[in-house]
């Protein structure tokens, strides 16, 4: 996208900002979900040393009960926005987000840490769903798939080099250092939100807050074939990328013994999501979200292929795993912002509730499958190729009944 199409994508919601500031603003809130997860991966030896804890499967709890809250916050977020308006909700999920790392920070037990946790998750399960209902607030069609890939290349950043900062955050400090990072990033985040970002819901558009007008939002979300199929699929390949996330620490220093270089690993492996947000932009108004993300799940699917292969015959070295987990990343990243339009492109008049309901249900399924294939893990890598390989083939069939067979057809322009 050059500059000049930039500007004249500009819509009056979100004035008097830019599109530049616009697209930062919205990564900026959304990166605060993946900052919280990712700078806890090299910490979980250490947690776990803390509150004497050897089991590593148990360990993931720490990731995975943020990720509960996450999902399950995410139900009442959409409703409220839609009845009070998008910026009460996100600053004060924000300031619940404070709250919460600084809980973490002095928490005494494990048990505590993730009581902690999960208020985190609820915190940003606000971050998250505003912020794709201000992009769908402003933006329709192809337009909101290009936003949301900006969005995407930008905040990427965060999962690519949030274990390193962990990393270098441990080297000085215990890892509840870790927390006082992340509540200080919070609340800058909170400020700049408070002086800028504007309210992009008008006071005629809002619902009432009833339980009849809920349920009656959540029944025409649930009910449109597109925007139920899209969260199904965008799911499935969200609990590949949460197993892959889960297991990361003990797969790289467990298996390929790379030790305190895990993160330099898994931030060359996250490159692929950057480079696939990039290229989405640039592409989707030309080709279309269901050509490229169809597109990608075929990569996708052969990739869990040739994983699943590799690792039954235990012919799969590092070098060659490392350039998988990247085309995986790639086609996660050309697949999840498509499937996110194409599923809340129906529902611009309810975004709230329809981003609040497709988050939850993308999230808690890929909850249940990242905590199945990361309690499975063995010491090799097999259960994960296997179940990596079942959940593909699912969300291929899922999408193959959302588009009655039809794939790759180009989608009509916005």
């Amino acid at each position: 996208m050059t500059d000049t199409n930039a500007t004249a994508w500009v819509a009056s919601t979100h004035r008097p900002m830019r599109f530049p500031e616009f697209v930062v603003i919205v990564a900026s809130i959304i990166a605060l979900n993946p900052l919280a997860m990712d700078m806890m991966l090299p910490a979980l030896p250490n947690i776990g040393a803390s509150f004497k804890i050897s089991d590593g499967n148990y360990l993931q709890s720490v990731l995975s009960t943020f990720l509960l809250g996450f999902g399950i916050g995410q139900f009442v977020i959409g409703p409220l926005s839609d009845r009070f308006g998008r910026r009460p909700v996100l600053l004060g999920g924000m300031v619940l987000y404070g709250l919460a790392s600084l809980l973490a920070l002095f928490a005494p037990s494990f048990e505590m840490l993730l009581l902690a946790r999960v208020l985190q998750g609820l915190g940003t399960s606000a971050t998250r769903v505003i912020a794709t209902s201000i992009v769908r607030d402003c933006y329709a069609g192809r337009r909101m798939a290009s936003v949301m890939s900006l969005v995407m290349m930008i905040f990427v950043a965060v999962p690519i080099l949030a274990p390193s900062f962990g990393q270098a955050i441990l080297l000085m400090a215990q890892w509840r250092g870790i927390f006082i990072v992340l509540m200080g990033y919070g609340v800058l985040a909170l400020v700049w939100c408070a002086l800028r970002l504007p309210e992009t819901l008008p006071v005629n558009q809002r619902k009432p807050l009833t339980v009849r007008q809920v349920i009656d939002s959540f029944r025409q979300t649930l009910t449109n074939r597109q925007t139920l199929g899209y969260a199904l699929a965008a799911g499935g390949v969200q609990g590949v990328l949460f197993a892959y996330v889960f297991c990361s620490e003990q797969v790289f220093t467990g298996i390929y013994r790379l030790g305190h270089y895990f993160p330099l690993a898994f931030a060359a492996i996250a490159i692929g999501i950057a480079l696939a947000g990039f290229l989405n932009a640039r592409f989707v108004g030309r080709l279309g979200m269901r050509l490229i993300s169809h597109s990608a799940l075929m990569v996708f699917a052969a990739v869990a292929i040739v994983m699943l292969v590799t690792a039954w015959t235990d012919t799969l070295p590092l070098a060659l795993y490392m350039v998988l987990s990247a085309t995986a990343l790639f086609a996660f990243g050309m697949m999840f912002s498509n499937f996110t339009a194409l599923a809340l492109e129906p529902q611009g008049h309810i975004a709230g509730t329809a981003s609040s309901l497709f988050g939850s249900i993308t999230t808690l399924i890929g909850i249940a499958i990242g905590v199945t294939l990361g309690q499975l893990y063995d010491g090799t890598l097999l259960p994960f190729a296997i179940g990596s390989l079942i959940c593909t083939l699912a969300v291929l069939a899922v999408v193959l009944v959302t588009e009655r067979g039809r794939m790759f057809t180009p989608h009509r322009r916005a």
